[in-house]
C-alpha cells in the first residue's frame, strides 16, 4: 500500500527527515535556527503530508551516501593511533637508553686513557632489531587481521 499524505508517520519516518535535515545543515542549504524549527516541527508531525511540507523546498537526499561526508578526511582509527604513539615511545626509551649506555662507554674511555669494547652494542643492537622488525612487520601483520 501507498504512503498517502494523510497515513501516520512513524517514529523511524520522524528519524529519516531528521537526518536528511541535518545533511542539509551541513551542507549550507538551511541555517542552524531553520533546523532548529523544522526539527521542532518534525517531531511534532502525525502525517506523511505534515513531514512532506518539511522537506519540499529542499533536494532529495540520498542517505546512504551522505553527501555531506564525502568530502571529509578521515582520521586514522583509534587503534592505529595507539600503536603509533606506542612505536614512537618504544623508539624514544631505546635512543634515551642507547644514549645513556654510550656516553657512559665514552666517560669511560676519556678517563681511562685507553680504548675499552665498544659493550653499549650488546644493549642497543638486539633491541634496535627488534624494534626495527616490529615496526616493518607489526603494522603488516595488523593490516593483514582485519
Amino acid at each position: 500500500m501507498a504512503a498517502t499524505p494523510e497515513m501516520r508517520a512513524s517514529d523511524g519516518d520522524r528519524d529519516r527527515v531528521a537526518a536528511a535535515l541535518r545533511e542539509h545543515v551541513a551542507e549550507g542549504r538551511l541555517t542552524v535556527d531553520e533546523f532548529n524549527d523544522r526539527l521542532e516541527q518534525v517531531y511534532r508531525s502525525r502525517t506523511y503530508g505534515e513531514l512532506a511540507k518539511l522537506t519540499a523546498d529542499l533536494p532529495e537526499i540520498d542517505l546512504h551516501t551522505l553527501p555531506a561526508t564525502v568530502g571529509r578526511t578521515v582520521s586514522p582509527a583509534p587503534q592505529t593511533t595507539r600503536r603509533r604513539t606506542a612505536l614512537k615511545a618504544a623508539w624514544a626509551g631505546w635512543a634515551t637508553v642507547s644514549a645513556i649506555n654510550w656516553s657512559i662507554w665514552l666517560i669511560l674511555v676519556i678517563t681511562g686513557g685507553q680504548l675499552i669494547y665498544p659493550w653499549p652494542l650488546w644493549v642497543m643492537g638486539p633491541w634496535g632489531a627488534a624494534l626495527l622488525l616490529g615496526s616493518i612487520f607489526g603494522t603488516a601483520g595488523q593490516a593483514r587481521r582485519r
